[in-house]
């Protein structure tokens, strides 16, 4: 299994690697952006230096009196209408593809709930059963340092990694509800691109489908008090027996069923660390 598929990097200028097709349609949207924005910037730009020089006191010493222009006028009008319907088109076909659930079987669909806490993440695999309950653990940031750390957390990245991650298999369709349990939090892996709220009183709900086995990162993305910046998220994507096999563990004992994970990474070689594009 690949180790730290997608990570930050220190000097990153792009996106991380896309892992879903939901990334991948949002960073060709932002590339048709840039382009736009790009050449707005270069004809303001030019528009800028035009009447620096053409319009100064030295080039121009007797300046128009006129006030209005009425072809002017309505293009600069048109102009930015246009562009943002154009804008408009791509971003509600992106954010429609994000919101509508794929059409699959259900009973392939792996359902988690994440329910956001000061300053952790607790998942719940509601189909899952143990004792007439849905399997449940509490997901925490990992401190260098402190007593009790798990072994062999010495090579995790900082402040990303956690002591139980949560699991999903590959080319698998995973839905997402989040909830929280004290204030507003958000569920965010940039690698996937999602990010949703985390709301008390409320479920909001996201979906993807992971296309390459590794480790991904993310963390919470909406202030939630004095350590919302160590409250990571820590994802393995791992094939549909691995899974299976991780399941089964999980269910008797989530630290037998960190050893097994722990297990797939030993020998894994760092893949396509996220990087400017």
């Amino acid at each position: 299994m690949p180790a730290m598929a997608d990570q930050p990097v220190d000097g990153a200028l792009g996106f991380q690697p896309a892992a879903t097709q939901i990334a991948e349609r949002i960073h060709s949207f932002h590339s048709i952006l840039l382009v736009i924005i790009t050449l707005i910037v270069i004809l303001v730009m030019a528009l800028l230096l035009y009447v620096i020089l053409r319009h100064n006191e030295k080039a121009n010493p007797v300046p128009s009196k006129f006030s209005h222009n009425t072809t002017i006028e309505i293009a600069w009008t048109l102009a930015p209408v246009i562009i943002l319907m154009f804008v408009a088109f791509f971003s509600f076909r992106e954010l429609y593809y994000q919101d509508v659930f794929p059409d699959v079987d259900e009973v392939e669909v792996v359902n988690i709930k994440a329910q956001g806490n000061q300053w952790n993440w607790t998942y719940t695999y509601t189909d899952v059963i143990v004792d007439d309950y849905p399997m449940e653990f509490v997901s925490n940031p990992i401190h260098r340092g402190f007593e009790g750390e798990p072994d062999g957390t010495f090579e995790a990245p900082r402040n990303l990694a956690v002591d139980l991650p949560l699991v999903v298999p590959v080319d698998t369709v995973v839905r997402v509800q989040t909830a929280a349990s004290d204030v507003i939090h958000s569920f965010a892996v940039p690698a996937f691109g999602v990010k949703v709220d985390a709301v008390p009183g409320r479920l909001n709900e996201l979906w993807f489908r992971v296309e390459e086995t590794g480790t991904y990162f993310g963390q919470c993305s909406e202030l939630c008090g004095k350590d919302h910046a160590f409250m990571p998220i820590e994802i393995h994507v791992v094939s549909q027996s691995d899974y299976e096999a991780w399941l089964e563990r999980a269910q008797g004992s989530v630290l037998d069923a960190r050893e097994f994970l722990a297990s797939l990474s030993e020998g894994a070689q760092p893949v396509q660390l996220a990087s400017a594009q």
